[in-house]
């Protein structure tokens, strides 16, 4: 079985494939400084959870992060437990795309797998559409090459700016509220949030649309999506595992050649 390992600013995502299958799947808390011997530890007990063991379940390990620290205790981690040497998604790794991009070595792990999940899965022109730390719109082409995007802040990442710097906002749930019109300060800081980004969303995807052409295809995914989907008009799709499925495909491109 292949362990496909997400590591994002704010969460880690673990996801087990049987073949092609995405079997099981965890969410936790990235830690940037933890050991190999420690991150060993955390997904043996994750899989424990579901009667698995880290050394004779795991076949394979394929690891995309943005966060460079524990990149490297991921590949350390993999080659003291697995048999199989791990595969980090990195400049020099073969995507099975084309990436049509000024500078492809400052692009994140995470956008290379969800372009090459969007154009196996949905095919071209695409836009996956990522709600994490930050929300990236990762544009794939007519032609099913990765040509860029844009990088907005995240929903967490900019309600917890405004709480910080206005002492009297409280932290709030990130929910639609019953009505856009907020009747207290809760409801519309939620009104905001969820309508604000909704809106920012359908902005971006539009106006990356105008350039693509017809037959776009927008995909959502990442941790934060269910908060602001429902207030999202131009998303085609919800696909919270888009990323992990990349992975495996990077992986099966890079071990089958």
């Amino acid at each position: 079985m292949l362990l496909a390992i997400d590591v994002g600013n704010s969460s880690t995502v673990v996801g087990l494939f049987e073949g092609d299958e995405l079997t099981h799947r965890w969410r936790l808390s990235t830690v940037e400084r933890r050991t190999p011997d420690e991150l060993a530890m955390v997904l043996a007990g994750v899989l424990g959870l579901d009667g698995l063991e880290l050394g004779r379940e795991v076949s394979g390990l394929v690891v995309g992060s943005v966060v460079p620290a524990a990149t490297e205790s991921f590949r350390a981690m993999g080659v003291r437990y697995l048999d199989a040497p791990p595969l980090v998604v990195e400049p020099g790794v073969r995507t099975g795309i084309a990436i049509r991009h000024d500078n492809p070595r400052d692009l994140g792990a995470d956008r290379i797998a969800n372009a090459v999940a969007a154009e196996a899965l949905y095919g071209g022109p695409a836009i996956v559409v990522d709600f994490g730390t930050a929300i990236s719109f990762d544009v794939v082409d007519r032609d099913g090459a990765f040509i860029g995007g844009a990088i907005a802040p995240g929903v967490s990442t900019s309600t917890e700016a405004l709480v910080q710097r206005a002492a009297r906002l409280p932290n709030v749930e990130t929910v639609a509220p019953p009505s856009p019109i907020g009747r207290s300060t809760v409801t519309a800081l939620q009104s905001g949030i969820v309508y604000g980004f909704g809106g920012q969303v359908d902005g971006i995807v539009e106006r990356i649309c105008g350039e693509l052409g017809p037959g776009v295809t927008a995909v959502a995914t990442g941790g934060l999506a269910p908060a602001v989907l429902e207030a999202c008009r131009t998303l085609d799709h919800h696909d919270p595992w888009l990323t992990l499925k990349g992975l495996r495909l990077v992986w099966e491109r890079n071990t089958d050649a």
